[in-house]
């Protein structure tokens, strides 16, 4: 799956707990669940998909930003929290690149490539997803991080 949609499902996890920690933790949980759902991926090595990664990956750090500023200040946190551990176990692969190594134990390793449901003719569906919550992110966004609209002053009788 598209890290923009790990990101983007973290933002939602963020805006529905009440605490950083659960929302990093569940975000953590919900990268695997959206990873057992058939979705985009290729088993070619890295080197050889990065028109799609790179793209992606930048695209996914500036939705973490720009989901983080737009948020509620008492949201913000809990929000950030959720897209950080959506995302988290896909940091495998640039470290893998940069590095030539995952910065995860073994078995954390195992367990994320185990429940990967992946075919390469399923990166449209990727994008549709991305749209979707998006859309849903944004309207979360506008609702809980905006101020609503000012209440009336009443008047003492005099």
């Amino acid at each position: 799956m598209l890290v923009t949609n790990h990101v983007l499902s973290g933002a939602l996890i963020g805006y529905a707990t009440r605490r950083a920690p659960v929302a990093f933790t569940v975000g953590v949980a919900s990268h695997l669940a959206l990873d057992a759902v058939p979705h985009w991926g290729d088993d070619r090595a890295i080197e050889d998909v990065l028109h799609i990664a790179v793209p992606d990956g930048l695209l996914g750090a500036t939705a973490m930003a720009v989901v983080t500023l737009t948020s509620a200040p008492q949201r913000r946190l809990r929000v950030l929290a959720g897209m950080a551990g959506a995302a988290l176990l896909d940091m495998d692969k640039p470290s893998r690149l940069f590095f030539g190594f995952s910065p995860f134990p073994g078995v954390v390793d195992h367990v994320h490539q185990r429940v990967q449901r992946e075919s390469a003719g399923r990166l449209p569906q990727e994008f549709v997803v991305g749209s979707v919550l998006m859309v849903v992110v944004a309207v979360c966004t506008r609702r809980r991080g905006m101020p609503g609209p000012p209440r009336p002053v009443g008047t003492a009788s005099g």
